[in-house]
């Protein structure tokens, strides 16, 4: 008589990027997976993200790069305004984000987790508008009982929860060990496409302030972006909307431009993400039975605009290194393979967004200086 082995039981909480490519991936190496998901349907539409080098042979091998490719929007021109509206320079975005045409992607969030759940939704449990509760480790597996009631025992789990991890601060503790703030803040938020903006981003600047819309097609909207430099992190607005609308008004009270439009759409939109620039810098990614990706374990700040990718490529190592070997194993050849080059991602925005968001008019000009001579090229 044949016994089959049964198969390893994996949670994975987050379904945005990172969360359903592990899954993808543990499930074709054979694990039995389980996603939960606090929210209570996938996000989506949301603002572009970019798909780079290594990123894209691991949506090349998930079968996902024609889908993607598809999606892609083909951003065609970058307008950099003086505080007063006039023009700095307008120029092809790969100019600046040193991109390759035909080889990087840069596509709307929602498209990218769209592709990612459809490619692993008939294999994979997914249990939507639910959360860990509680994590409870023995010798023999996690013990986790879920907001919504019940409880389960997982030989292994994840946490893909993003920036603001919950599995984090329950294995590893607080946000604050980890969090290294780099100056900023920004929201991102839908509005009317009053400007009759295509393919393409029209960005305005003044010392330590930017607002920016970014036209992914010739739709009737488009997504306002707001940044502003803040010594320390507002930790009072980041659990209450309101405080958020209030802090951002307050800095843009005596903008110029398009600005008082954008504050005026900011006050009625509901689909509003704020947030600070930040990365979180760990010195390990698991403990015990739990391990972290994505941005749960490395965020490297929209600066980089390296956060998607990573979120890809450590998924698929991750799922590799657990292939064949026990968890301990597994998660020591993890971190092995893939922490040098998050380091070095995170590395390169040295102390924040000085280059694209000067915090002086000295800094501001010469960045306007050197976008004019990378137009003039």
């Amino acid at each position: 008589m044949t016994r089959t082995v049964p198969r390893r039981t994996v949670l994975i909480s987050g379904a945005s990027i990172a969360g359903p490519a592990l899954a993808f991936w543990l499930n074709r190496h054979g694990y039995e997976v389980t996603v939960v998901e606090k929210a209570d349907t996938l996000r989506s539409g949301g603002y572009p993200v970019d798909v780079r080098g290594t990123a894209l042979d691991v949506v090349e091998q998930m079968g996902l790069l024609p889908r993607l490719r598809d999606a892609h929007i083909d951003l065609r021109r970058l307008t950099f305004l003086h505080g007063d509206g006039s023009e700095v320079t307008s120029l092809h975005p790969h100019a600046v984000t040193g991109g390759a045409t035909g080889r990087d992607l840069e596509i709307r969030r929602g498209d990218l987790t769209d592709a990612l759940y459809t490619a692993v939704r008939d294999d994979v449990e997914f249990l939507f508008n639910d959360s860990v509760d509680t994590l409870d480790q023995s010798g023999d597996g996690v013990d986790v009982t879920f907001r919504g009631g019940g409880s389960r025992t997982f030989d292994l789990v994840f946490g893909a929860d993003g920036m603001h991890s919950r599995t984090r601060e329950m294995v590893f503790g607080p946000e604050e060990r980890f969090h290294r703030y780099l100056g900023y803040c920004f929201a991102v938020f839908p509005m009317r496409n009053t400007l009759g903006l295509s393919h393409e981003t029209v960005m305005w600047n003044t010392p330590g302030r930017a607002a920016a819309l970014y036209a992914v097609g010739d739709e009737d909207e488009v997504h306002a972006f707001l940044n502003f430099a803040q010594p320390d992190p507002p930790f009072d607005a980041f659990g209450s909307p309101q405080a958020q609308r209030d802090l951002i008004t307050k800095v843009f009270a005596d903008a110029g431009w398009e600005v008082p439009g954008i504050l005026a759409a900011l006050h009625d939109a509901d689909d509003v993400f704020f947030d600070a620039v930040s990365q979180i810098r760990m010195p390990r990614w698991s403990q015990g039975r739990v391990a972290l990706l994505g941005d749960a374990a490395h965020a490297p700040s929209f600066l980089t605009g390296q956060g998607t990718s990573l979120a890809l490529i450590g998924a698929y190592h991750l799922a590799d290194a657990l292939a064949d070997r026990g968890h301990a194993e597994g998660f020591a050849a993890y971190e092995r393979g893939t922490r040098d080059f998050v380091t070095l991602t995170q590395d390169r925005i040295g102390e924040g967004g000085g280059t694209l968001f000067p915090t002086t008019a000295v800094a501001l000009e010469q960045r306007n200086e050197r976008l004019r001579s990378l137009s003039a090229r």
